[in-house]
């Protein structure tokens, strides 16, 4: 079963580790809601998010999952102050959303103009601890 998971650009930043295709990482899941996302990557692409990877405070709650990264996506869009806002919070802008295929996650990306990296898609398939095969030699 493949799962579609949400990594934030920071937690990689701060202290997560690089992966690529192919690579077994061990990461906290946590399950999220879809419309979380929606702005970020529209409605369609946020309601196949399964979860999203956390390095901080809620990790300990649940035991890491250990999963096969098949594909990593970086997710670029524009930021700006909503209309009209009191705040100078900037927001995603719908529809601005740029998925970008890559060999790698590091937490960083090359600049694209008029929108910002914010994070990765990531897919991949839980995978079970392998464990080298018992010796069978009896020679002694």
């Amino acid at each position: 079963m493949t799962l579609t998971i949400w990594v934030d650009d920071w937690q990689i930043q701060c202290c997560g580790e690089n992966f690529t295709p192919g690579d077994v990482v061990s990461w906290h899941l946590l399950e999220v809601d879809p419309e979380d996302y929606a702005d970020l990557v529209g409605s369609e692409r946020a309601a196949e998010i399964d979860f999203c990877e956390e390095h901080h405070g809620r990790e300990g709650e649940h035991a890491p999952t250990r999963l096969r990264v098949l594909t990593i996506s970086e997710v670029h869009c524009r930021y700006e102050v909503p209309p009209g806002s009191t705040s100078n919070v900037r927001h995603p802008v719908p529809g601005t959303t740029e998925l970008v295929q890559v060999r790698e996650a590091d937490g960083w990306a090359a600049n694209r103009p008029h929108v910002d990296f914010t994070g990765y898609l990531v897919t991949a398939e839980r995978t079970e601890l392998s464990r080298a095969p018992e010796s069978t030699d009896t020679s002694g």
